[in-house]
């Protein structure tokens, strides 16, 4: 009976974190001006974060930088793997960790695609996708990237100007 309620205390507990780690979020976003809302699917951010729209090109790039996007470790994009295949240089080699990106843009709207670039956690707690427009929420942050986002405001709408296209 004790281990029964000691499991029980844990999933509490694990509840209890998600929607700390949640409210925490919406009071990052709030003070980041992110409006979240309810999309179709998942939360949403519908306006831009720069007000500018993206370039599918720097996207590309961003997705391929290992040392800022790095998509490519988790995701395969099958309209880019010829290209990885034959620059591995610039393209990491495409991981199936995370799901296949192919036809992202038909399951999830723009707004939620950006969400999910900010905090996919928001959407999916147990996810190992960093939030890449947050600046709390990490472990373990070397000093000088503290308080600092992964990606720009700019890098994640550029990002999100190539998911948009894999329809």
């Amino acid at each position: 009976m004790k281990a029964i309620k000691t499991g029980l205390s844990l999933l509490m507990l694990a509840g209890l974190t998600i929607v700390a780690s949640q409210t925490a979020f919406a009071a990052e976003a709030a003070m980041m001006k992110l409006e979240i809302s309810d999309g179709p699917a998942i939360k949403s951010i519908k306006k831009s974060l720069t007000g500018k729209t993206g370039d599918p090109a720097k996207g590309e790039n961003m997705m391929a930088n290992r040392k800022k996007g790095n998509c490519f470790a988790c995701h395969v994009i099958s309209s880019l793997a010829k290209k990885a295949a034959k620059n591995p240089k610039k393209y990491s080699d495409m991981g199936d960790i995370g799901p296949p990106l192919d036809g992202v843009a038909g399951r999830y709207t723009e707004g939620e695609l950006r969400a999910l670039l900010v905090n996919a956690k928001l959407a999916f707690p147990d996810t190992i996708m960093p939030g890449f427009y947050r600046t709390k929420g990490f472990t373990r942050v070397k000093g000088k990237f503290k308080g600092k986002t992964v990606l720009k405001a700019q890098e994640v709408e550029d990002i999100l100007s190539l998911l948009v296209t894999f329809k």
